[in-house]
């Protein structure tokens, strides 16, 4: 028995190894340092945060021993099921659990209720109820899984809890595919604690020995360890990564809420597209979609609004940000034509593109087009700047206009709102000529954000040297070209 009375079975969470524990002792053992600074073109999504995988455990064993702020009980919405977790619970925690849950008169699918823990080391069980898997009704499980695991979460922060034992909610008897229902749980807690991370200090998923390896093989993308192991796991991530809280978000499966019941659908259809949609929730289910067929048939009779034209151009993107995700783009990330690098003087993301790093002949441009969607995702939700060095390049380097224009076309809303300026740097005359007749006639709102830089120096009134990343060739034409102050800056040993 401990102070507090507890029997020697229960497990305090405090003694468990954490998640880069294993790690770091491997990393030891090989003689082999964590990769803690990388100079690396392409970013995850879900990034290596020490910070974060300092709370997050996984533990082979049963989730009622767990000595935590709360445990998380998997059931059916009678709170009367028998599976092995909900059976431990029960029998560890003695019978004021079953009166208890009779008071609560259930619990609907996705969403979680609080109980005492009575006999358990744990003071707190929510009780939450999964969905059962249908692969015709599959978005629907999606959604009702995100929500088990957001109410629990949202839960646990509301009640000021330290520590919360996850068991796997979807049971074996509702189902669900254990690899994709652990994509969503480990997401959704990725999400959570980037957001509120403050609030909780340990999340444990308790697994069983046919759980485990399904966890360990998944949580590298979600928590990756180090800058090297997020790189790693980059090409694994699936296609639908959800939301900034990690809500799945399958555009062409939305359902579609009439503003108007009642009213034929020939007159709301026209009405409701045109209609600002502001005031609808932004929950996957609230948000409005239009009959796809009918608004593609309009667009090929000039009839569609401005409202469905953007929803289209929305779908488009998004299809092409799956097939980005879904790809093996390493040979053009290898080319280090795109790359992220510090920040400028208002703060702003800096993304460097190396025009001559860009052999337009020899590469699928279009691989090249979904390398720059799977990059810029994520970096355009923010504002942010480009500096593209036309430095020593040539025929083989000039991108197409048709290329540009496609690019411009394809990419979200967000990219051309939150690009705040474009750094033309080492410009040729023919090159400004270009540059202008494609800013004039072929896209618009552009031309205004363009700035041609002679010199490094003009770069640096704008960003500081140590934000950015300059390739070797870079500073010695500079340095040639307008003299030697520019090679006490040292180029990165990657590029």
């Amino acid at each position: 028995m401990d102070p507090l009375g507890a029997p020697s079975q229960f497990v305090d969470v405090d003694s468990l190894p954490g998640w880069t524990d294993a790690y770091e002792a491997k990393q030891l053992d090989s003689h082999q340092n964590p990769v803690e600074k990388a100079q690396v073109g392409v970013r995850s999504p879900f990034p290596y945060r020490k910070d974060i995988n300092a709370k997050i455990i996984l533990w082979k064993g049963d989730v009622a021993l767990l000595n935590c702020t709360a445990i998380v009980n998997t059931s059916n919405e009678s709170l009367t099921d028998k599976n092995l977790v909900s059976e431990s619970i029960l029998m560890h925690a003695g019978p004021d659990l079953r009166d208890e849950l009779q008071k609560l008169k259930g619990c609907r699918t996705g969403e979680a209720k609080l109980t005492k823990g009575f006999n358990l080391a744990a003071r707190f069980i929510i009780h939450t109820v999964g969905p059962k898997y249908k692969s015709r009704y599959r978005t629907a499980a999606e959604s009702s899984l995100y929500s088990c695991y957001r109410n629990v979460l949202q839960l646990a922060k509301e009640q000021a809890m330290c520590s919360i034992g996850f068991c796997v909610i979807n049971s074996l008897k509702r189902c669900y595919p254990l690899e994709d229902a652990t994509h969503i749980a480990l997401r959704t807690v990725r999400r959570f604690l980037e957001i509120h991370g403050e609030t909780l200090e340990k999340v444990v998923f308790a697994v069983s020995e046919l759980e485990e390896a399904t966890y360990q093989k998944l949580l590298p993308l979600y928590f990756p360890r180090s800058l090297e192991e997020e790189i790693q796991s980059l090409p694994y991530l699936p296609a639908d990564i959800g939301n900034a809280e990690g809500e799945p978000v399958v555009p062409e499966r939305q359902i579609r809420i009439t503003e108007k019941p009642g009213v034929p659908d020939d007159a709301s259809d026209e009405e409701g597209l045109e209609a600002d949609l502001s005031f609808i929730g932004s929950h996957a289910f609230a948000r409005m979609e239009g009959d796809v067929d009918k608004q593609r048939r309009l667009i090929l009779q000039g009839q569609l609004s401005e409202a469905a034209l953007q929803k289209q151009h929305q779908r488009n993107y998004n299809r092409w940000l799956c097939q980005a995700r879904a790809e093996d783009l390493s040979d053009i990330a290898s080319l280090k034509a795109l790359y992220q690098t510090g920040v400028d003087n208002c703060g702003r993301t800096v993304m460097v593109v190396v025009g001559r790093n860009i052999p337009v002949t020899l590469i699928d441009m279009e691989k090249a087009l979904l390398y720059f969607i799977h990059v810029m995702d994520h970096i355009a939700v923010k504002e942010y700047v480009l500096v593209y060095f036309h430095t020593l390049t040539n025929d083989y380097n000039q991108l197409d206009s048709n290329f540009l224009k496609k690019l411009y076309d394809v990419v979200d809303a967000k990219y051309k709102r939150n690009l705040k300026a474009l750094y033309f740097v080492h410009p040729t005359f023919r090159s400004k000529v270009s540059a202008w007749f494609f800013t004039t006639f072929t896209v618009s709102g552009l031309k205004d954000k363009i700035h041609y830089v002679e010199s490094l120096q003009q770069l640096f009134t704008a960003i500081p040297p140590e934000q950015i990343d300059l390739p070797p060739f870079v500073l010695e034409y500079d340095a040639r070209e307008n003299g030697p102050y520019y090679s006490s800056y040292p180029p990165s040993p990657d590029l």
